[in-house]
């Protein structure tokens, strides 16, 4: 019974500790920001390639093993339908695509966050740092700026 329970005890305390937490949300947000970056892939970013290409559509780019003299097909849908193995290279083409279009999105948007974060760092590395001595106005020694007697003429200062 001890072993079930330091084994339970141990389980809480790994799933309650912060990397786990910090990793969950992370999931959920890169679950959130995916489809944030997947609708600007296929909803702005692609229909522009095509403007540029000319309407050019790489799902539709295919390549039929097999074929007997004469045989076409205009679909990749009729080659499977007709039992024929199918190079679809064009998915294959599209999925780079938005790989690189993806990874481009997700570079500019770590590049601003880190600019920030930078920005924000040189703000506290710019910021002068409060005095740790002050001159004692008898002696002229250098002194802690705590202090209420200077250590080496001994005299009060306020």
């Amino acid at each position: 019974m001890s072993k079930a329970k330091g084994f339970f005890k141990e389980f809480k305390e790994f799933a309650i500790k912060g990397n786990v937490i910090d990793l969950a949300v992370g999931v959920i947000i890169g679950g959130a920001f995916q489809k944030i970056v997947s609708s600007l892939v296929s909803d702005i970013v692609m229909p522009l390639i095509g403007l540029i290409t000319g309407d050019i559509s790489f799902a539709d780019k295919f390549l039929v093993f097999g074929l007997k003299e004469g045989e076409v097909y205009a679909t990749v849908d009729a080659a499977v339908a007709a039992g024929k193995n199918v190079l679809t290279y064009g998915n294959f083409i599209d999925a780079v695509i938005n790989f690189l279009i993806m990874a481009f999105v997700i570079f500019l948007f770590i590049k601003g966050i880190n600019t920030l974060k930078n920005s924000a760092k040189k703000e506290e590395e710019a910021a002068p740092a409060a005095p740790e001595t002050k001159i004692c106005p008898y002696c002229k020694s250098e002194i802690s700026v705590d202090a209420t007697r200077c250590p080496h003429c001994t005299s009060e200062i306020e």
